[in-house]
């Protein structure tokens, strides 16, 4: 039996445990976290394992066949490398650097070891991002319209932009990243951000709401718009819009979709709920199809590393990690438009 080891125990770390608990194909052998307390509630939540605070000692001891890699930003880099030395696949919680020179080096060093990896975009799992392709497959979208507000994390680094990235970087990366695998690669980003609204927060180094402008190689526009002042949800909705001519869809997130301008294709005209492949479907009065999320991306997600490490065949991850730089460099362009006030053609390199 593999023997799946992680480092990292706080609150992401904790979300992928909730998975492997439903795994009976692998062994779960260790936990590293600097607080040993946290590493050892997770060897008492998993009934097996061992606790360490030091990673190295963790790898030398149990010989892990596959990590979770659930760190903060800032801390990439030697765990990688030593992993990627050692010939272990890896999971990487996104972003995957804060430096994109590192995460780079990172990617060669991958390449050359022919490593399976993957990286945390879960979103991608989600049963309605099929449906969202299939709508742009159908519509030429020519604008995408993204809005993702929410509040402050409890973790003292979030606070800190040089310690977190920001908020597009470490949070509103999940979006940029669904508008890029939906809408295709983004070429040029225009980024501008304010602060001053958030005030009495110990600690605060952020910025408090940015808004940018995107062009696609596909010639589209999109914009997005993300900030961390909201106490309530009735502050926005959370969504992306693709707009076409003549048609539209929301796209909300591992939650739903909803569709305008596209009639459903039923027997019964009269009817207002409908199957398709992907599961049920409403429409609303004739002009809204609503197809609900599952609720399975992040298992799926968890699942389809580790049965890539199983098999050896990583063909059907979503996001390896050369692809989640890509997603790196969208988004660190963004934060280099904030900074120099100017457009930046996003480089690939």
């Amino acid at each position: 039996m593999k023997k799946l080891a992680m480092i990292g125990c706080g609150g992401i770390g904790n979300y992928h445990l909730g998975h492997f608990l439903k795994y009976d194909d692998i062994e779960l052998a260790g936990f590293c976290d600097l607080i040993p307390e946290k590493a050892q509630a997770f060897v008492e939540k998993a009934g097996s394992g061992k606790a360490f605070t030091d990673w190295r000692e963790m790898y030398d001891e149990i010989q892990p066949d596959m990590v979770f890699i659930c760190i903060p930003p800032y801390c990439h880099g030697e765990i990688e490398f030593e992993t990627i030395r050692r010939g272990i696949p890896m999971f990487v919680e996104k972003p995957v650097a804060l430096d994109l020179d590192l995460a780079r080096r990172i990617r060669d060093e991958i390449e050359k070891a022919g490593l399976i990896t993957a990286v945390g975009f879960q979103c991608r799992y989600s049963n309605i991002v099929d449906d969202t392709k299939a709508f742009v497959a159908r519509n030429q979208i020519y604008f995408a319209n993204c809005f993702r507000m929410g509040g402050i994390p409890g973790t003292d680094w979030w606070k800190n932009k040089a310690l977190s990235g920001g908020q597009i970087v470490e949070q509103t990366i999940h979006n940029l990243d669904m508008m890029r695998y939906i809408l295709g690669e983004p070429v040029e980003v225009f980024t501008m951000g304010t602060r001053g609204f958030i005030k009495d927060v110990e600690g605060y180094d952020t910025d408090d709401l940015t808004s940018t402008i995107i062009r696609f190689e596909s010639g589209a526009l999109g914009t997005v718009s993300t900030g961390c002042y909201a106490k309530g949800g009735q502050c926005s909705d959370n969504t992306i819009t693709f707009s076409a001519k003549d048609a539209r869809l929301n796209h909300y997130i591992i939650n739903k979709v909803q569709i305008y301008g596209e009639a459903p294709e039923v027997a019964d005209p009269n009817a207002n709920e409908f199957i398709k492949g992907d599961g049920a479907m409403r429409a609303d009065g004739g002009e809204v199809i609503t197809i609900k999320d599952q609720g399975q991306a992040g298992d799926l997600c968890d699942r389809t590393f580790v049965d890539a490490v199983l098999s050896g065949d990583g063909s059907k991850i979503l996001s390896p990690y050369a692809d989640a730089l890509r997603t790196l460099e969208f988004v660190m362009a963004c934060n280099q438009s904030m900074d120099s006030n100017l457009p930046i053609k996003i480089e690939h390199k």
